[in-house]
């Protein structure tokens, strides 16, 4: 039997504990799992590609097994270049449901053989995001509970 590849895509602008947390749990579910982090030039990202990749190397140190890796395009290309069966998505919110099940439907019409699956956080990040981490720091607060100590190092030092 073939291996059960779930690609985690993502901006990751920075990779938070939320978003470790998630990885940590996935992998008991799949095989392998790979963090796509997004090369997005219509947005105006924090950190630059390098930066982003890093950070979430960073954050992931502890998993050896994850893959990181960045990517472009369209993900369902992505996940077809890398034997994916599964777009893993993390949904914090109903808010996020309704934007990820566009994402879902557009990808199932692209490549039907990729499912789209759904994990809710766990209550300690249900309220976190990248946007909040920064804006967090920005006005000199703690974040610390929020990110790896490389990643909180980064943020400070912008």
């Amino acid at each position: 039997m073939e291996n059960l590849i779930a690609v985690y895509p993502g901006t990751f602008d920075p990779f938070t504990n939320g978003h470790a947390d998630l990885v940590r749990r996935a992998r008991k579910l799949f095989d392998q799992i790979i963090v796509a982090v997004a090369d997005t030039p219509t947005k105006q990202a924090f950190f630059s590609l390098d930066e982003r990749l890093r950070l979430a190397k960073a954050s992931l140190v502890d998993f050896p097994d994850i893959i990181v890796t960045d990517f472009s395009g369209l993900l369902v290309d992505f996940a077809e270049r890398h034997g994916a069966r599964v777009v893993l998505r993390g949904l914090r919110a109903v808010s996020d449901f309704e934007y990820e099940f566009q994402l879902a439907g557009m990808n199932r019409k692209l490549a039907p053989a990729l499912e789209s699956v759904f994990m809710t956080p766990s209550e300690e990040y249900a309220f976190l995001s990248s946007s909040l981490v920064r804006e967090v720091a920005s006005l000199g607060g703690d974040i610390s509970d929020f990110v790896a100590p490389e990643v909180e190092r980064a943020i400070c030092s912008k």
